[in-house]
Formats: C-alpha cells, structure tokens, sequence
C-alpha cells in the first residue's frame, strides 16, 4: 500500500504542459511537477519520488530526498517560528511543522532538534520533538548482537551516550568504549553490542573483529616496547591486566587468543611473549 511521507518507484501514465502525473495505484494519479522531473521522462517510464502535500494541501510527488521520511527520526533546523508551531527545513521546498503541542521545549529559529516525522489527524506530515513516546518498547525488537544499525546520538548520561537504533529503540554507547568525538544529533553507523535479558540494548561503534583487533595492537605495541615481553597471562589478575594494558581480562584473553593462533606471541608461565 503506497502511503504519504514514503519513497516510492512510480511509473509515469500522462504527460502535460505542468509535469507528469504518475500512478499511485490506490492514491490514483498524482503530478510530479516540471520543476523537479527530469527532462527525458517519458510515458511509462518509472522514477523514484517522494510523495508528500504541498502547501495547498495537495498530494503532490517530487524528486528532491528529505532528511528524513514518515516513521523516521532525524536532527532538523527550526527555520520559522509562526503562531501554529515551528517550521523545520527537511530538504523539500515545503518544511515540515512542529506544532506547539509537539514541541519537548519551545523552539528557537536557528537551532537544531532531534524530532520524529508522523502523519497528523489531518493527514499531513507533520513533526514531533516529544520523541520518548515515539520508541518502541525495550522488548519490541528483534536486535541481535553484531548486527550493523544505524544510529542518531542522543542525550549523554552517567554511563555514556543514549543513541536512536534504527529509528525504533534507544540504545546505550559506553563512554569508556567510544574514542571519537560525537555530537548531539550525529547520524553514525553501529552495532548491537548485547541485548539485556529486559530487552535494553548496549550499542558499540565498532564490530567485534574491530575491537578485537584494537586490543591486538595495545598488546603488540606494549610488546614491542617491552623487548618482546609483558608479564601477564590468562592466569593473571583482572586488575593487573587492566593496569598494564588498559583492558579487561575477557578483552585481553580474546585478544591474546587470536595472537596465538596466528603465531605471534607464545604464552609462557610467567607472562606472554613475541615470537
């Protein structure tokens, strides 16, 4: 079923002097004007288009890409502040309103706010910046662990960033595990670290291999800076590990695993070894 606020690959059925009118099988025909078809558009030809209305409130198809589609999340600037609400550039000639109701905290000109696109009573797309109640619930997803997703970052709180998964689910990045700088608002690229038996979601911006191979080259530096030697082992302490090379013991025996079975280090009673 072909809906507003979507992209669709729609087929071009007349052509006149204003545009081409496309068919949106249950929606019927619905104009793509001049201005955004492509000059050698001909009749049956297919084009991908967003369907949205206009500012007479007509449903309308274009070619340009919004920031964001209908079910989706997205970090917009507020470019108008008018009596009914704020208005957001979204990448469309029309932008898209927060009504008043919809807004977490009043909306200044200039500024950007993470907000969620929906379909109002009144069948326009419309924006709300109240995105909590928005997320689905913590077990209402399928999510497993390395899954690539993509991400919006969040808020910050005590254990690091709160990240928008997928435009569903809030996830959690550890700020002891993130080395990049992000911002509020970020699109970044994931993946699910673990999924809690209550269904939370703990997100990390690398995969597995990645961070395995991270720790692989703290320990070959340590290594090589140490005449080949480092005095600790699978049998070692936690906190002694964590003191010498900065990782927990389960992060060092991955890593020091992977290292054996490539033959480049040896582990010997007293502590790991270059070969």
């Amino acid at each position: 079923m072909i809906q507003i606020g979507r992209t669709y690959d729609l087929q071009v059925v007349k052509q006149t002097e204003f545009g081409v009118f496309l068919d949106a099988e249950d929606l019927g025909e619905i104009l793509l004007p001049s201005k955004h078809a492509p000059d050698d558009l001909a009749i049956d030809d297919v084009v991908e288009v967003f369907l949205y209305l206009d500012s007479e409130d007509r449903l309308i198809a274009t070619t340009q890409t919004p920031k964001a589609q209908v079910g989706e999340f997205a970090y917009l600037e507020v470019k108008d502040n008018t009596p009914v609400g704020s208005f957001l550039d979204w990448g469309l000639d029309k932008d898209v309103l927060v009504p008043f109701a919809e807004q977490h905290r009043p909306m200044n000109v200039g500024d950007s706010y993470i907000v969620f696109l929906y379909v109002d009573n009144q069948g326009r797309i419309a924006a709300t910046s109240k995105i909590d109640k928005m997320m689905m619930e913590d077990d209402e997803h399928d999510f497993r662990p390395q899954q690539p997703v993509d991400l919006i970052i969040g808020n910050t709180t005590e254990l690091g960033f709160k990240a928008i998964v997928n435009h569903t689910h809030w996830g959690l990045l550890y700020k002891d595990e993130v080395d990049q700088r992000l911002s509020f608002g970020q699109s970044i690229g994931g993946y699910i670290k673990h999924v809690r038996a209550d269904g939370k979601i703990d997100l990390s911006l690398k995969s597995s291999s990645e961070i395995r191979d991270s720790y692989s080259q703290v320990i070959q530096e340590y290594l090589q800076n140490h005449d080949g030697f480092a005095p600790v082992h699978d049998k070692s302490a936690p906190a002694e590990i964590s003191d010498l090379l900065g990782m927990s013991k389960g992060q060092f025996k991955k890593a020091i695993g992977a290292l054996y079975k490539q033959r480049v280090i040896t582990i010997e009673k007293d502590g790991i070894r270059l070969t």
